[in-house]
This record gives structure tokens, sequence and C-alpha cells, in this order.
């Protein structure tokens, strides 16, 4: 059985009383979201929710969500995590490139997805979690669960190949592209995590990032859950609040984007939580600096810190730096997970020698099959076996990799990539804007923040908030550039490329 799902009845059979979700003041045992997941997958057969069909999910972190992966991968179905933090726009191209079905949101979101429907005549059906007097064309989420007492839906019969996810990624696109995850390659990840980290029923792991991101969904949430241990769900991240669940649940790992690190650490009193359930902690997204590594594991004295590498579209996780090589191998994500492979290549796809850079390439169970509707992407990612990742890096003599640069024209700021064409292309839609370029920008909490280089049209007149405002309309926050510098003309190749490492080394003396 290949269904990622039916591991639930596994553990309704071994230990049903024992706590699956956590979540403020609620708790559900493995019997009871056993229960839940099988009410809710009636529920959506009933909505006409069918092998295949696409399930967008517009949700912070809750209960709720887990049970949706659950209950959507139970009938063979294809789950599609939103990011909230996205704009409408975005939300409703996401949702029409994936051709979803159905979307599942919570009241924050309602008037957005009414919106959004209006242009999308293939989403059948709107649910909602929460909420008072939901009426048509919306169904209640508990009303549907309602209607379903003491259901039993059997796992669909789905082999390795099959599609358990769509996550949409910023890659190096004016528009993100769809990420297929299979029910084998979720699979191969969780059981790549849990002989790792030996994960077992004993691990308790704390979500505080978003179940819609591969760090708080895989990293190693669903894996934890896979091992027959539970998870603490945070609905959004406060450092404060993380402290405290890890003293009151006897948290054991969590994972934290570099911004989440450093918030943790900015605590006022810190020092009066008990960290010391904590044995491991996974990082990623950028390097991490050896005085915040050090620093980490002082507020946590029996944990590692496991920096990391991986992509959307490994499923995360690929490579771990180990407890025994955390301060010998500073600067280095570590090596591979069980069953997946790194290769480093040069631009004929050849492998280097040790401490060359070069492309990083993997190859394993975990890596996704392509991108949902976009063959030519997928054919460039995918060659000759290998996932071709478009990072920079090297591996020493002991194989240990090492990240050297990201992807080209990728921006990590508070552990969300931004793809810089997608603000480029925002930005070549306002009528004033003759030529744009995107580059990151050192920030002290974010890590990096957007910058934009923009050359005006003659006879024109547009300043650095009407720009703001435009991109607010039309991006997520965190994608609108902190700075414009207004040029004359852009650094270019002699073949027309714009050059993004000129225009990255020149110094931001004042804010625009």
């Amino acid at each position: 059985m290949h269904n990622f799902a039916s591991i639930l009845d596994y553990h309704l059979s071994q230990r049903p009383d024992a706590v699956a979700v956590v979540h403020e003041k609620q708790s559900l045992s493995v019997r009871e979201l056993h229960e839940r997941v099988n009410r809710l997958a009636s529920g959506l057969g009933e909505l006409g929710v069918r092998h295949g069909d696409v399930v967008g999910l517009l949700l912070y972190n809750q209960p709720e969500f887990l049970e949706l992966v659950y209950a959507v991968s139970r009938l063979g179905a294809v789950f599609l995590p939103l990011n909230y933090r996205l704009s409408e726009e975005e939300w409703q191209y996401i949702l029409g490139h994936a051709q979803a079905k159905a979307l599942v949101t919570e009241p924050e979101f309602a008037r957005a997805a009414d919106r959004i429907a209006a242009n999308l005549p293939g989403l059948d059906q709107r649910i909602q979690v929460g909420g008072d007097h939901v009426t048509q064309p919306w169904t209640g989420y508990e009303e549907l669960l309602a209607r379903h007492p003491g259901a039993r839906v059997e796992p669909a019969d789905v082999g390795p190949d099959d599609l358990q996810r769509l996550m949409y990624t910023s890659g190096t696109t004016a528009r993100p592209k769809g990420v297929c995850l299979t029910h084998g390659n979720v699979q191969a990840k969780n059981l790549a995590h849990i002989v790792h980290f030996g994960l077992t029923a004993a691990d308790t792991t704390l979500v505080c990032g978003p179940l819609y991101h591969v760090g708080g969904l895989d990293m190693p949430a669903l894996g934890v859950l896979y091992a027959g241990g539970s998870v603490v769900l945070q609905r959004r991240f406060d450092p404060v609040g993380a402290l405290r669940a890890i003293e009151e649940h006897g948290v054991t790992n969590v994972w934290l984007a570099p911004a989440m690190v450093s918030a943790v650490l900015e605590v006022p009193d810190r020092e009066a939580y008990d960290t010391t359930s904590v044995r491991f902690i996974l990082g990623g997204g950028e390097k991490t600096p050896e005085p915040v590594l050090r620093r980490t594991m002082n507020a946590f004295p029996n944990a590692w810190f496991a920096d990391a590498y991986g992509l959307t579209e490994t499923v995360s996780g690929d490579t771990f730096l180990d407890r025994a090589h955390a301060l010998t191998k500073l600067g280095s994500v570590g090596r591979p997970v069980p069953h997946a492979r790194v290769r480093i290549v040069d631009d004929a796809g050849k492998e280097v020698a040790a401490g060359e850079l070069g492309e990083i390439t993997l190859r394993g169970p975990k890596v996704f099959t392509g991108y949902w509707r976009d063959a030519k992407a997928t054919a460039a990612a995918l060659r000759d076996g290998w996932f071709h990742t478009g990072d920079i890096g090297h591996v020493d003599e002991e194989d240990f990799l090492y990240i050297d640069d990201r992807k080209k024209d990728m921006i990590v700021s508070g552990g969300e990539n931004i793809a810089t064409p997608e603000v480029e292309r925002v930005l070549y839609e306002h009528p004033a804007v003759l030529e744009a370029a995107v580059v990151g920008l050192s920030h002290p909490r974010w890590g990096e923040v957007p910058r934009a280089f923009v050359v005006v049209r003659p006879e024109t007149d547009c300043g650095p908030e009407e720009l703001r405002e435009f991109c607010r309309e039309r991006l997520a926050k965190f994608k609108v550039p902190a700075r414009f510098d207004f040029v004359d003309e852009l650094p270019r190749t002699p073949s027309g490329k714009v050059l993004k490492r000129t225009l990255r080394d020149l110094p931001a003396k004042d804010r625009a």
C-alpha cells in the first residue's frame, strides 16, 4: 500500500490513545484523528472530490490542515497548500494553473476566495473552517464532518508515482511553478528522516513554521507522525510561544528558518524556559553564521543544530550536518540522507573533483517527477537521471556539501524564496517603468529583502512610494521591494543580459 494516509490505520491498531496533534488547548489522539480524517474523506467524496482532483488549502497552522492532508490523500486526490502571505492575484493564478476543484480556507480569506472563484469556473467547491453562519456556496467544515458519523473510507489504491501534492515554488521564472510530489517521494523522505534522526513514537515536533512550506510540513513533522510521534502546532510563529510550547510539551525537535532562530535568541528572558528536551534543531535556507550557531547550541544545551540543504522539488531535507561534525565542519550542510545522492557537475554535466565549484545535482526516490503542466521546465531540471538544482556548491574530501551560491536570481527573505523575475514582471506592468531589475539587499532581520533598480520612461514622473503601492496590490508583502533605485540604464553584458552581480555590489547609502 503506497498511499501515504494508510499509516494512520497502522497507528490506530498500535497506539489508538496516543496523542497525535496538539494545538492551543486542543489535542487529538490517534483514534480521534483517524475518525475525523475518515469523516472528512467521506464528506469530500460527497462533494465530488475524486482520485486525481486538486484540493487547495489556504489555512494557518491548525489541526484541520493535517486532517485535510490525510483525508485528501486517502481519496487519492491531490492537496495544494497555498502560502497565505501571497496576494489575491497570486492565489488565483496558482488555483487556476493547478486546475483546483475545491478550496478549503477560513473566514479571514473567505471574501478573497469568493472573488477568485468568480474567475475560476473549475473551482466547484468552497469549504470554510470556523466562522458562523456558513451559507451557500460555502460548506462548513464541521457541518461536513457531522454529516458522516462513523464513516470509514479505505485508502485509495495508488502507486508510488501517483501525485500526493502540488507545491508551488518561486523559481527563476516570472510565475511560480507547480512541483509534483508523489506518494513515493513523501514516503522516501519520511523513511530517510526516520533513519537519519532516529525518529520514534517518543518524538514530539514543534511546528511553528507554516504548514504550506516544506519546512513546517516535512522537517520533520510528517516523518514524526509517520513514526507514531506527535506534533504541536503554533498557528503562526511567535518566539515566546515557541519557548513555552517546548517547555510544556517536552518538544524534541523543531524546524527554524534563520529569521526564526534569531527571534528566539532575542527573547529577553529566554534562559527562564526549559529547552533541555530538544535533541535537534533543523536549519536551512541560508548559511548559518558561526556566532549564531554557537548561541543556538547554548540556548538548547542538549541539541545539535542540523544545518540542512533541500528544495521543495525533493520534499526538502536532502543533506544534514550531523552532531559529530556540528563544529568541525562549520559552514557545511552535511552529507546526504539514505538513498539520496549528490553530485557536483560542470557546465557540460561532468562531475568535478572534490573542492571544485559546480552545479549541485541530486538523485534518488525523494526527487520530484516534474513541474505541473510545464514540460519545458521539467526537461531543463531533470536531465540524465539527475535533478539540476541551479545551486552552486562543492564537496570536500569526506563528501560534506558546501553551498557557495544560491539559485540564479533567487532572494531568500526570512526563509521565503523570492524569484526576482516574479517581482520584475509586476514592475514592468507599471506604465512609467521602462526597465527593471531586482536583486537581494542585505537585511539584519530577514537576511535579504528585494531591492529594485528602475529605469523610467522619458517624460514620466514616478517615485518609490508609487511603485511600492503598485507592488503591494499585486504581490505578497515580503516580495515588495524595500528599496527603489532609479538609474539611467541597467548594466548589461555584450549579449544583453543584465549584470545583476554588478547591481548587488552597489552600495545602498540611504533608503529610497
